[in-house]
């Protein structure tokens, strides 16, 4: 018989998530880490064939750790306590994958996107590199609980802090941070650059943000490349409206650069990475402002 996963969301992820915001942001931008959570709940161990190591495969460890100086210098950071293998918030809330669930899966689903195909929906059935996560599939319940009370309040909070950041400047500018497997971690097999910065190949922001990113993480010495292989996601695609006065873009860190990706524990990289991404504040902050502000008096 299968195992149920008794109450719909486990205690421990309640919240599901946190911010940190300054009483007044000091520019206009929002930090978004829907990928670091690491707290896995002992029933979501339980219903899972993997050891809480390989669990933790999916994860974008620290990200939110990377970030968050950034952060305490003056914008909102969200950050999922929830980890990736349990929900992931880049995805469309319902895509769900019917090879993962007893029941038949409701109309609204979308069960036919790459994503779910790969087995990596909303619901992930496996971890990043392939393993199945459960032992059983899960009552249909369970999933759509997990999207009311994990995945709808994340949005929420999130949209509204992008609302906010718009209204108080004319314009928002979100930075969906994330982290990739180095070269000896990559299915692929190539080397990976430092950093890949992705804006839906310009549809999700002003080519002046990605420029302005690209120009200053290349003078720190990273190798930056745009949009490949992570052109950005859900989130990067749902939000980025440059039309509307919203910008997103997404930035993927290669996991070498800070993490042992075996143990899964932070390198001595982890210090001069944090420390060069808090470099950028102050020109993020203070420059990148102008740009819009000059542009606007010269319509």
């Amino acid at each position: 018989m299968p195992v149920r996963d008794g109450p719909p969301i486990p205690a421990e992820l309640l919240p599901p998530f946190t911010v940190s915001a300054p009483e007044i942001p000091a520019a206009p931008f929002v930090l978004c880490s829907p990928h670091s959570g690491r707290t896995y709940p002992q029933s979501f161990v339980e219903l899972s064939r993997l050891s809480p190591l390989s669990l933790r495969k999916s994860e974008d460890c620290f990200v939110d750790d990377l970030f968050a100086p950034v952060a305490a210098a003056g914008v909102p950071l969200i950050a999922a306590r929830f980890p990736r293998a349990f929900l992931d918030v880049n995805r469309e809330p319902y895509e769900l994958d019917p090879e993962l669930f007893i029941e038949q899966l409701p109309d609204f689903a979308n069960t036919q996107s790459v994503r779910v195909a790969g087995g990596l929906g909303t619901i992930a059935r496996i971890v990043a590199d392939g393993e199945e996560i459960y032992r059983h599939k899960l009552p249909l319940s369970s999933g759509l609980a997990r999207v009311e009370h994990l995945y709808v309040p994340f949005h929420q909070a999130l949209a509204g802090l992008i609302e906010g950041t718009r209204r108080r400047f004319g314009y928002a500018i979100l930075i969906d941070c994330h982290s990739m497997p180095s070269a000896s971690m990559a299915p692929a097999g190539g080397p990976r650059p430092d950093i890949v910065l992705g804006d839906r190949f310009g549809a999700s922001a002003d080519s002046k943000i990605t420029r302005f990113l690209k120009d200053a993480l290349t003078a720190l010495g990273y190798e930056v490349h745009m949009n490949r292989p992570y052109a950005g996601g859900y989130i990067t695609e749902h939000y980025g409206r440059p039309t509307r006065d919203v910008h997103a873009v997404q930035i993927e860190v290669n996991r070498g650069l800070y993490l042992d990706e075996l143990t899964l524990q932070p390198t001595s990289g982890f210090a001069e990475l944090q420390r060069d991404l808090l470099s950028l504040a102050a020109p993020l902050f203070n420059d990148l402002p102008g740009l819009f502000e000059r542009r606007a008096a010269a319509e």
